[in-house]
């Protein structure tokens, strides 16, 4: 598989939650390059070029992160805390996609680094709509860092 140009990676380990942003991105125009993984520790391989990623180019980062917070393996915490740590990683927008509501994952994922957080609206429209214009702010509206 190429991962050429990858312009969104998705993190998100439940099934239903991913099939729902994937259909709603791609119902937006936002999937072409977009690459789903199941966990945080997939996700630093790919961001790291490691594992089943080591043919990855190096030079070349999504434009966005989405990123689910409570995943086995490594969390979406600890995910956000890698890669905002690292000085050629930290200007990637990282868009916290959850089911929490709690005020402390709210108040430690922006402590660690998030440029947004956004509850999994519970209402399959709403949920639509969110993803919409998350896609729509970050890729089109928001300016890039570098």
């Amino acid at each position: 598989m190429s991962y050429h140009n990858v312009e969104i990676l998705f993190v998100e380990d439940s099934k239903d939650d991913a099939a729902l942003t994937i259909r709603a991105l791609k119902k937006s125009g936002f999937t072409n390059k977009l690459h789903h993984v199941i966990d945080g520790a997939e996700a630093l391989d790919f961001m790291y070029c490691k594992g089943a990623y080591a043919d990855r180019s190096p030079e070349e980062f999504p434009k966005l992160i989405l990123l689910d917070l409570k995943m086995p393996k490594v969390s979406g915490a600890q995910v956000l805390e890698k890669i905002k740590s690292d000085p050629l990683l930290k200007s990637i927008p990282i868009v916290m996609l959850t089911s929490s509501n709690e005020g402390p994952d709210i108040e430690q994922c922006f402590a660690l680094g998030a440029n947004s957080y956004i509850v999994k609206p519970v209402d399959s429209d709403n949920f639509f709509h969110a993803v919409k214009e998350i896609g729509l702010y970050w890729m089109i509206l928001s300016q890039p860092a570098h």
